[in-house]
């Protein structure tokens, strides 16, 4: 019989369903991984149906990459409402042209309204292509009223 889960646990599991849930998430060969507070990880699989006309990951990719690690990252602290994105910076340091890419996320500071987090983006051979810092603001959405997080 597997341990019983805790309360944090619980809600990073939640969170996990959530993002599987999402309609969107269903254009992306991708998971969620929430592994303790503050923290996510998001494997990504690259393929040339998200290339620019250059052969290589368009820059919306990375967006969404790094904009859903630092997200969940955050959410992990908020366990009551579902978390807005309010503002993001992010860095490219090298092209992506296929195969499996990591989304490292961690909360930096902000527990009440506001938080922030920062992501990162490893390559298949462990290269850093990309780097995100976002803001992000609680929403009046309570987390319990999203099918996703319930199931």
């Amino acid at each position: 019989m597997p341990p019983e889960q805790t309360g944090a646990d619980q809600h990073y599991r939640a969170l996990e369903r959530l993002y599987a849930s999402a309609p969107v998430n269903s254009l992306f060969d991708s998971t969620l991984a929430i592994t303790g507070e503050g923290v996510s990880r998001l494997t990504f699989t690259i393929s040339e149906d998200v290339y620019h006309a250059a052969g290589a990951a368009h820059g919306t990719i990375y967006f969404k990459m790094l904009d859903d690690a630092a997200f969940y990252a955050a959410n992990t602290l908020a366990t009551d409402t579902f978390l807005l994105t309010t503002s993001f910076n992010l860095h490219f340091t090298k092209p992506v042209r296929g195969g499996e890419v990591v989304a490292e996320g961690k909360w930096v500071s902000g527990r009440r309204r506001v938080m922030v987090a920062e992501s990162r983006l490893v390559d298949a051979e462990g290269d850093e292509i990309g780097r995100g810092t976002g803001t992000f603001m609680r929403s009046r959405i309570p987390l319990s009223s999203l099918p996703g997080y319930v199931s």
